[in-house]
């Protein structure tokens, strides 16, 4: 729970464990922490609780990459696409390198607008992989696509050592991490969205384009783009064989 209680411009508080006080009707897991004991955290399953965090000034929800079943089995494999600038044309050829790359080795690719400077390249997983295997796997990935372009893509994790590089990020993908929402409103001025995109549109909308305030018209005139997204989920396995091949 990413909450401001001052507003924007004062303290943010990332929250996991779910306070005391919030009422019964807010749903909750216990999950193990990674380096011991456990901790209960929200789960968002009802408008109500939904409603009630916005209520306690929780602006932008951060999900897993996994469910409540298996929490340490991956249905998701993200790549977090931070251009060293507003460089729209670095970042878009980059979203166009990861999508290709993972078609290429079965996965099908979804493209989200982060809200923020960014984009994430999704796939969905089968949940027969351990997070260690889908780090591994996206590692791989993004160690490829910069060995093939390295004055342009980088996984280098210091900011200093990029350059004017994009940093291909793969972090998100290991047990206990977590990527904004889609739909998620972030906590920035004119209340950007986290919005899933057809990849049509990767050249005509902005990572922070889409706003609160012409969300529900977008809403309104076309259908979800990942409305599909776990209809075929891959698996990790296979992936890392086809990539291997390459």
């Amino acid at each position: 729970m990413q909450r401001f209680p001052a507003g924007i411009e004062g303290e943010e508080i990332n929250q996991k464990q779910v306070p005391d006080y919030f009422p019964d009707f807010v749903r909750r897991v216990r999950v193990e922490r990674k380096r011991g004991g456990s901790l209960e955290q929200v789960v968002i399953d009802s408008a109500d609780t939904l409603v009630y965090l916005a209520d306690q000034a929780c602006i932008t929800p951060h999900v897993w990459l996994s469910r409540i079943d298996a929490p340490d089995r991956p249905d998701r494999l993200i790549f977090d696409l931070d251009p060293p600038r507003r460089d729209l044309r670095l970042l878009r050829d980059g979203a166009r390198a990861v999508r290709a790359l993972l078609a290429d080795i079965g996965l099908e690719p979804y493209l989200m607008a982060t809200g923020s400077r960014g984009l994430h390249v999704v796939a969905a997983l089968d949940r027969t992989g351990t997070f260690a295997e889908s780090r591994d796997l996206a590692n791989r990935i993004a160690h490829t696509l910069a060995d093939e372009a390295p004055n342009r893509f980088t996984t280098e994790a210091r900011k200093v050592r990029r350059g004017d590089r994009l940093y291909l990020d793969t972090g998100r993908n290991s047990y206990a991490q977590m990527a904004v929402a889609p739909y998620a409103v972030r906590a920035r001025p004119n209340a950007p969205v986290a919005c899933p995109l057809d990849w049509s549109e990767l050249t005509r909308v902005e990572p922070d384009q889409i706003t609160i305030h012409t969300i529900f018209r977008r809403l309104a005139r076309r259908d979800d783009p990942w409305a599909g997204i776990g209809d075929h989920p891959a698996s990790i396995g296979i992936a890392r064989e086809r990539l291997a091949q390459d």
